[in-house]
Formats: C-alpha cells, sequence, structure tokens
C-alpha cells in the first residue's frame, strides 16, 4: 500500500510540470540534428553563440560514448535578451541559454531539452515578461524545427541543495574599471583551464547592446567541464540544457562594482533530478572548484 501511494502521489506531482521542456521526435533516418536545430534558431530571431558537438570529446577522453548525438547548442533571442538584460542585468546568465540536443545509441527518436520560463525566473531570483516571450520564441522554433514532436515537461524538480544562483561582487569604480575589467577577466581565465574547465565560447554582449548599453562591459562565457557533462548524461541527459553554464560578468556605468555570476550545479541536481551518487558528486566539485576562481578574484 505504501508503495502504491508513494507511486501515486509521483504521478500526480509529475502533472503540475518540472523544469524542463522536453521534445521528442522521430529521427530513425538521421533527417534531424543540431545543424537544423541551429538554422531554425538563426531563422526565428536567436543568435547563436556556439554549437559544440560531445560525442568526438567523449569517446577521446573516455573511449566511448553512449550517444549517437550529443550537441551542447547555446544561442539568445536578440530583441528580448536585450529588453530582459537592460532591466535585470542577472538575467545575463541566459545570455547564452542552452539547447541540449541527444540521441541515444540504439533510440529511434532525438531529444532535446530546454528551460521554463518559470525554471529561468527562479534561477535569476525574479520575474520579467521577456522570459516568457523567449520561451514561447523558442518552443515555436523547435516545433518548426522538429515537425511531429511530441512536447512534455520534465517531473516536478526536487528540492534546491544549494543556491541556485552563485553570485559574487568586486568593488570597481568610474575611474579604474577598464583596468579592473581586465585584471577580473584576466585572472577569470587563468583560473578555468587549471580546474580542469574549457572555454566553449565568449560573447562580448556590450557590443550587441550597441552604443546606448547602460553598461561598461557585459562579457558572457561558456563554461563546460567534459567529466560533468559525460558523468551526468548517463543518467539524465536532459541537464544538457544547463550545459555549457554562462558565466557573466559585468559592471553597470551607474555602479561601483563588478558582478560576476553563473546557475549553481544545485540547478542541474533539482530541475534535472540528478540524484545518481557518482554524478552529484563530480557536480558538487565542479561547484566547489568554479566558485574558487571567482572566489581568487576578488580576495
Amino acid at each position: 500500500m505504501k508503495i502504491l501511494l508513494v507511486t501515486i502521489l509521483a504521478g500526480f506531482l509529475s502533472l503540475f510540470g518540472g523544469d524542463l521542456h522536453l521534445f521528442s521526435v522521430s529521427n530513425a533516418d538521421g533527417k534531424y540534428n543540431a545543424s537544423v536545430i541551429e538554422k531554425a534558431l538563426e531563422a526565428n530571431g536567436f543568435v547563436i553563440s556556439a554549437n559544440s558537438e560531445m560525442n568526438g570529446p567523449f569517446k577521446i577522453q573516455f573511449g566511448q560514448s553512449d550517444f549517437s548525438q550529443f550537441n551542447l547548442l547555446t544561442a539568445y533571442h536578440k530583441a528580448h535578451s536585450e529588453a530582459l538584460v537592460k532591466a535585470n542585468p542577472d538575467a545575463g546568465i541566459f545570455v547564452p541559454m542552452g539547447f541540449g540536443i541527444y540521441q541515444r545509441n540504439g533510440d529511434k527518436n532525438l531529444h532535446v531539452s530546454i528551460l521554463t520560463a518559470k525554471s529561468m525566473e527562479k534561477i535569476a531570483g525574479f520575474k520579467a515578461k521577456e522570459f516568457a516571450l523567449i520561451e514561447k520564441e523558442a518552443i515555436a522554433t523547435l516545433k518548426k524545427a522538429l515537425s511531429g514532436a511530441k512536447i512534455t515537461q520534465s517531473e516536478t524538480s526536487l528540492p534546491a541543495e544549494g543556491k541556485l544562483l552563485s553570485r559574487f561582487v568586486k568593488a570597481s569604480s568610474k575611474e579604474s574599471w577598464a583596468s579592473d575589467k581586465e585584471e577580473t577577466e584576466m585572472m577569470i581565465e587563468d583560473g578555468l583551464k587549471p580546474a580542469g574547465f574549457v572555454m566553449s565560447n565568449f560573447t562580448d554582449y556590450n557590443f550587441a547592446l550597441g552604443q546606448k548599453s547602460p553598461f561598461d562591459f557585459y562579457d558572457t562565457y561558456s563554461i563546460c567541464k567534459l567529466k560533468v557533462i559525460y558523468t551526468v548524461a548517463k543518467t539524465r541527459p536532459e541537464a544538457a540544457a544547463f550545459a555549457p553554464c554562462t558565466l557573466m560578468v559585468y559592471k553597470k556605468k551607474d555602479a561601483d562594482e563588478i558582478v560576476m555570476g553563473f546557475p549553481g550545479v544545485y540547478n542541474w541536481m533539482s530541475s534535472a533530478r540528478v540524484d545518481n551518487l557518482e554524478a552529484k558528486e563530480t557536480l558538487l566539485q565542479a561547484q566547489k572548484d568554479f566558485e574558487g576562481v571567482l572566489k581568487s578574484v576578488i580576495e
């Protein structure tokens, strides 16, 4: 009776949906792939930051891959992201946002995972209409690109075990921000590689914002750790929506601080329900290492 009640409760909670939109489309003939999705996004108002094929790196470092396709595609919506970040600077953790694209060996379906608008609001810590607008455009684009795809939501998220947004602040000023920026980003870049991180993309988002930008600078880094992605993908490939992680580094013109931040690994564990012990240990080590890099910048 107890097992039955737990099963019924789990099914009931799943009706409310979780933090990820999950797309599944028949792909026995290999018609659909990351390139198809990339082109569709570009044609519908999105700017592609990176489209990283992971099977090659998996096989080189680990000697095998469980997938016939595994891509980490990152993109941002040109118009909606601009409005969002100008009003809410910390939204840069989703510039770019992730599109996890994967197909297991032997699986006839291709899958895509993206964050829901509500999950982005939860991570960022505020509500904004642009989250829903970006979500709407992303869903419409994927529907168009993946004809006949089945769309579901992930199971209800697990309780978060830590802060969803890891945020660090370094003092700066109107007079010193240029040298502070150079020092900050040099220390970040120098600290990433020894800690096992790879930078798959760098975005000078202030350039995209143009002359009317409210920032002295706004940069985002797409950061990943191959062991993390490989280990988590074995049980929860949908967590690819969080990879690579976007690190924001910015300074507002009217502020006396440089802000750095990224979505913590606690999102993977909560939203993608990563409860496998090995995967959790790998994620927590990555969190510790990433925080260590940023702490060294502000100390």
